[in-house]
């Protein structure tokens, strides 16, 4: 590696984010997850969806009780002209009786209706309304371990970010250092000036780096206190005890917690049951509608007559015969949505175990990622030793000199993140197996 290899350096550093020289606020990623799952909109979104979900549940249970209706109405009546047939027979033998003057109306009536048998619609629509409810709390749930996972994300590239940055400014020192040192030898002709030039590019360089990833760090941390809901300005920073200082335990090796935990695979099970469901409901219409009927009238015509405590009672049937015709078709549509469901169900399971298994293999990479990293720390160190010896002594030149330094920050940087990426990697296996929120504790929220 030449000293131009240092701009290819510089494009590594892209997308790594730093934290501006200023106070700055510590969260744990617990809290910070935590912090998500109350005040992000997603999930908010989420928990909303699921009241409407159980309201619509409520409402729909509300229905199987009976319609209870109280009306009254008074009425002015204008010249009526009344005609009692029940009195003609009187009045035509000679009888000179006046008409009544009936000049208002007094109804009052109260009917109630009592659903009995509706070709099972009333149940199956009930049980339909809590496959979805269950759905949809399962929607949400998934939606937290989204967030978490996004939250993870987050918080890996900031501590990436700041260990990187450290090793950067930790180099830049010993590079101007160097510097320094060239001066005082190129002033007394041990060098030439050509030397001094690029160690001074070096260190260049690397404040171009160092400015980049700060400028980066910058814009992932407004993207998590956005998430967070803190205000703009606020400054994360995360510490190693905060996202490395712990044990990873129960690391899943295959499909099978992730077939019983995923809660979007859960949801689709549940509407797939809603789908049936609606079925029976659309078969429900072949059937008629029983229902027990009943009522008191009270009515007041001035004058004329007077009813009270006219109570009824009875049972009312209805058939649309025309669903023997029609409701053919509502049936298999209502058919054709399980379908659409059940090999949605099939495509979200194979994707799943793609999911789980490319996540085991990152995870494995991480792993040996690792140790080779490990290793290549020594062996840079070491190369970079050898080198600055042998510059000393004359038998190396300032690119070789320069390469190693390179090499070895580069080493450096590897092995720092090698242990934050192998904890993203493991919490990336959590979430497609289903089992991130239980991680995190999801009851507190």
């Amino acid at each position: 590696m030449k000293v131009s290899q240092l701009m290819l350096f510089g494009v590594f550093l892209i997308g790594i984010q730093s934290i501006e020289a200023q106070e700055k606020t510590s969260l744990t990623l617990d809290e910070a997850i935590h912090l998500a799952w109350n005040k992000s909109n997603e999930v908010s979104l989420a928990n909303t969806k699921v009241n409407s979900k159980k309201y619509e549940l409520i409402t729909i249970k509300n229905n199987q009780y009976p319609d209870f209706k109280i009306s009254g109405q008074y009425q002015r009546l204008a010249k009526a002209s009344v005609n009692l047939k029940l009195n003609q027979n009187s009045n035509s033998s000679g009888s000179s009786e006046p008409a009544p003057v009936v000049d208002q109306l007094m109804i009052g009536q109260v009917n109630a209706n009592l659903p009995v048998f509706a070709g099972f619609k009333m149940q199956n629509n009930i049980k339909l309304h809590e496959n979805l409810y269950q759905a949809e709390t399962a929607s949400a749930t998934q939606t937290k371990e989204e967030v978490a996972m996004k939250v993870i994300n987050h918080y890996a590239s900031l501590y990436k970010a700041q260990k990187t940055i450290e090793l950067l400014i930790e180099n830049q020192k010993r590079a101007q250092q160097r510097v320094f040192d060239f001066i005082e030898l190129e002033k007394n002709g041990i060098i030439p000036r050509n030397d001094l030039l690029k160690s001074q590019l070096q260190v260049s360089k690397i404040q171009l780096s160092i400015d980049e990833a700060n400028n980066n760090l910058n814009i992932v941390n407004y993207y998590l206190v956005t998430l967070l809901k803190l205000p703009a300005d606020t400054k994360l920073e995360v510490r190693e005890s905060d996202f490395a200082n712990f044990q990873m335990t129960n690391i899943p090796s295959d499909e099978k917690p992730a077939l019983e935990n995923r809660k979007d695979l859960q949801a689709v099970k549940f509407q797939e049951k809603a789908s049936l469901d609606n079925v029976k409901i659309a078969k429900g219409s072949y059937y008629p509608s029983i229902a027990i009927v009943g009522g008191y009238t009270s009515l007041d015509l001035k004058n004329v007559v007077t009813v009270k405590n006219a109570m009824n009672f009875g049972l009312g049937i209805s058939y649309d015969l025309s669903s023997i015709l029609k409701n053919g078709t509502s049936v298999k549509l209502a058919e054709s949505k399980v379908l659409e469901v059940q090999n949605s169900q099939a495509i979200l399971t194979d994707y799943i175990k793609v999911q789980v298994q490319k996540a085991i293999e990152d995870y494995n990479l991480a792993l040996k990622q690792n140790e080779v990293y490990g290793e290549a720390v020594a062996q840079a160190s070491e190369n970079y030793r050898i080198i600055k010896d042998k510059y000393d002594n004359g038998l190396s030149d300032t690119n070789d000199l320069l390469e190693a330094d390179v090499e070895q920050l580069s080493s450096n940087i590897n092995k720092a993140l090698a242990r934050a990426n192998i904890i993203q990697k493991y919490y990336e296996l959590l979430s497609v197996t289903g089992q991130l929120s239980q991680t995190f504790n999801l009851s507190k929220i």
